[in-house]
């Protein structure tokens, strides 16, 4: 592991954040003002003057983006309009929520992947590999918020065993994890198999068949573990798609999560909240994608990251 490639990539990120912060800063200003929703519709131009300046509205936009720099330099993240709180408070409260919901669905899916696939690659084209192909393309296919619909009317609305929405015990997790798990399984269910059944066919796995060693081990330790690293790369994807928050589904379940959140701020022209839980959710992203690199290097040694 080299610190030079460690600096590169980090230094290559802050570029892009700081790209995205402006980009972020003028597009949720074009949202709206805030003014007009704290207001009543009655009120005069004095009155949405008055409030436009306290909340330094008024300002030359390059003023409030270098007001807004200064801040962030600070590690202040401004004060939410709606929560009367500061915006880092609100942020990252929803965000583990977000993230924790994803690690289970991410975690879930990869492990019923990689044994479904690499079970579907020992036989290819046999019944099983015909059956885990069939529902890996249905659920890489369908849409997660048909899923979760479905999902409550069955569970909650006609049988009555799921709470439709919300947070809190374990039964309010069922539908939310349910209705995730099945884009992630499905897409890493193809890449597995393809990648196994690749690596079953290399020269190594017929000389560790041919000295005797069980199907299991062949399996499971020899072919697996070059199969991971395409794996790797597509649950990296799937990862930055989960912590972006999966607005859809936490809508529809009322889970707290950051997606959730920067909806509510959209609708609320809450600039301090909605600019706080991009610039969080861009560095979660940016994490996972100097994550990757680094066990990309740590499966397989041939792969080089101090150049």
């Amino acid at each position: 592991m080299s610190l030079t490639f460690f600096l590169r990539r980090l230094s290559f990120s802050f570029v892009a954040l700081g790209g995205l912060m402006v980009l972020v800063f003028v597009l949720v200003r074009l949202t709206g003002s805030p003014v007009d929703l704290f207001l009543p519709l009655d009120a005069n131009d004095a009155m949405r003057r008055a409030l436009a300046v306290r909340l330094g509205l008024e300002d030359p936009i390059y003023v409030q983006f270098a007001r807004w720099l200064a801040d962030i330099s600070r590690l202040d993240l401004g004060m939410s309009l709606w929560h009367s709180r500061p915006a880092a408070d609100v942020v990252f409260q929803a965000l583990p929520q977000t993230l924790l919901l994803g690690a289970v669905v991410l975690g879930l899916g990869s492990l019923a992947a990689i044994v479904v696939g690499a079970l579907a690659a020992f036989r290819p084209y046999g019944a099983f590999d015909r059956i885990a192909s069939a529902a890996s393309l249905m659920g890489a296919s369908i849409p997660d918020f048909w899923i979760g619909l479905m999902g409550i009317l069955v569970f909650s609305v006609s049988l009555g065993w799921l709470p439709t929405s919300g947070y809190g015990s374990p039964s309010y997790w069922v539908l939310p994890v349910a209705t995730l798990f099945f884009r992630p399984f499905g897409v890493l269910v193809q890449i597995v198999r393809g990648a196994m059944i690749a690596a079953l066919n290399a020269p190594y796995i017929r000389t560790a068949r041919a000295k005797g060693a069980a199907n299991r081990r062949v399996i499971f330790i020899h072919a697996l573990r070059n199969a991971l690293l395409p794996m790797i790369t597509v649950a990296g994807d799937l990862a930055v798609q989960l912590a972006g928050g999966v607005t859809v589904i936490e809508t529809v379940f009322g889970w707290p999560g950051i997606g959730k959140l920067m909806i509510d701020a959209i609708l609320q022209r809450d600039f301090a909240v909605l600019q706080a839980g991009i610039l969080a959710v861009a560095v979660v992203i940016f994490a996972i994608n100097i994550a990757i690199d680094f066990a990309y290097a740590a499966i397989d040694p041939r792969v080089r990251i101090d150049k």
